[in-house]
């Protein structure tokens, strides 16, 4: 059944699935001038389904035809089709596919805007070209008003495609403070989805260290919520100025109808939906360290266990002393802490994506990446704009903590980010993720690690052989460390 008087004119682009970000992507698009078919699928029992309740309301009077059958909804669609997916992450993809593919025609295109495991694409995009048809992982950062007013899109998959989808998907993105879109194409198979699910680990990041930063204040300092408020807000309007410390200082000022503060009404236990572990999981994969990210999907998994945290409270008191810290030193100590670990979690995510760009062949523009992450997403960050400059300088950096400009950041952060961590830990206060970040930096810059015992270890037991200093990289040997073992050693490999 079709909702909506269908026009002659077929539509410009196709949506299925009507929850919060589909509706909002729809009415963005219809704003930018797009004509649009939505559908969303029938629920058996509801008197008026989710496409009427959406055409006679929010995107009444606009240029958006609703459809409740896939048939219908398809030839409303002018070819090649453009047919963007906001459904959930998983098998309910496959599915939907599966039920467009009867109804498409050669070179038309499917749009995933969810969530979606890039393996996932990567196995939908071979699908979608061996049928005739081409297939875009498209991630989408920015909730529900960017989804409005302009999200950050990162697209990858079928290449053909880039050139059918950019115009609507760039004029639907958020635009940096120099006016451009944040919406490029980030390359071939579920690269796009890659790069949001980085994106997302690095704000699983963020938000752990702000966390850390307003408990340290809240519990060293005692400070109240509307000087804590001041303090995000004041760091808001330099280096650290970013959508996740805005919306902190927000937060904190925020009252409920009873009149009291909500934030401290909200119980401590955080959740997940998966990007965060999936960062970490990858990461892993390419050997790649991500310290700081897993060590924020590990702390929510913590959070999530409030009972025996209560429990194990009654066992082990925490002794903290009743000193009187100088609180605009702390402070001062607090935000190196924050900006330095905050470096760190990028450096680590960019470094991954580097990482899989070698891997997997997908030639990722890393410049590219951070400006498309300035405007419309979560993590918008105004030192996104440095980022950007420190990979297309003429001397890329190794890595992105000994590009010229963050080395010098670094350096005078570093006292302040290892005076707090000290504080936090003789205070027996939790700053896991400021710690993490601390122990990356030095270990990075460690010339020498004890990695030496681990490999005597691993032949010892193992015969896993080791490399020797006072012999060429690449040999390899293997030590009798008892005396009655024998010559036979394991092969060397690296996971």
């Amino acid at each position: 059944m079709q909702v909506m008087t269908k026009n002659k004119q077929k539509t410009d682009i196709g949506l299925i699935g009507l929850a919060v970000m589909g509706e909002n992507l729809a009415l963005n698009m219809a704003d930018k001038g797009w004509h649009v078919s939505v559908y969303n699928r029938t629920v058996p029992g509801v008197e008026e389904g989710v496409v009427e309740r959406f055409t006679n309301g929010r995107a009444k009077g606009k240029t958006i035809e609703g459809y409740t059958e896939i048939p219908d909804f398809v030839e409303s669609i002018s070819t090649p089709r453009k047919i963007m997916m906001m459904v959930r992450a998983g098998n309910a993809v496959d599915e939907l596919m599966e039920q467009l593919f009867p109804y498409l025609s050669p070179g038309d295109i499917l749009i995933d805007g969810g969530n979606s495991n890039y393996e996932d694409t990567n196995r939908r995009v071979a699908l979608a070209e061996q049928k005739g048809f081409r297939f875009v992982g498209a991630g989408v950062s920015g909730g529900e008003e960017g989804a409005l007013n302009g999200a950050s899109i990162m697209p990858g998959g079928s290449v053909t495609a880039w050139d059918e989808v950019k115009p609507i998907l760039q004029s639907i993105a958020a635009r940096a403070a120099d006016g451009t879109p944040c919406c490029d194409w980030i390359g071939p198979a579920g690269s796009g989805h890659f790069v949001k699910m980085i994106h997302n680990g690095i704000e699983y990041g963020d938000m752990q260290l702000i966390a850390e930063a307003y408990w340290v204040m809240k519990n060293l300092l005692q400070l109240d919520n509307e000087e804590m408020a001041s303090v995000f807000a004041h760091w808001n309007e330099g280096k650290l100025r970013s959508y996740l410390i805005e919306i902190t200082a927000n937060i904190l000022r925020h009252k409920d109808k009873a009149g009291g503060y909500l934030i401290d009404k909200i119980l401590d236990t955080a959740g997940q939906k998966g990007t965060g572990k999936w960062s970490v999981i990858n990461a892993m994969e390419l050997g790649m360290p991500l310290g700081l990210i897993a060590t924020a999907v590990f702390e929510r998994s913590l959070s999530a266990q409030k009972n025996l945290r209560e429990a194990a409270s009654k066992q082990f008191a925490c002794q903290r002393s009743q000193v009187l810290y100088n609180k605009p030193e702390l402070v001062k100590d607090i935000y190196s802490a924050l900006y330095a670990s905050k470096l760190v979690s990028y450096a680590q995510g960019f470094a991954v994506l580097q990482k899989a760009s070698e891997t997997y062949g997908w030639d990722l523009d890393l410049a590219s990446i951070a400006r498309m992450w300035r405007g419309g997403c979560i993590i918008r960050s105004v030192f996104l704009n440095d980022i950007a400059a420190a990979f297309e300088a003429s001397q890329k950096p190794k890595h992105l903590l000994l590009a010229p400009y963050f080395r010098e950041e670094i350096k005078e952060l570093l006292s302040g980010w290892k005076h707090l961590v000290a504080h936090a830990m003789k205070e027996e206060l939790p700053v896991p993720a400021f710690s993490s970040a601390l122990n990356y930096f030095y270990s990075l810059v460690s010339a020498k690690l004890p990695a030496n015992m681990i490999q005597a270890q691993r032949d010892y037991f193992g015969a896993h052989t080791f490399e020797r200093t006072d012999e060429l990289r690449g040999q390899f040997f293997h030590e009798n460390w008892t005396g009655h073992g024998g010559d036979t050693k394991s092969g060397t490999y690296n996971v």
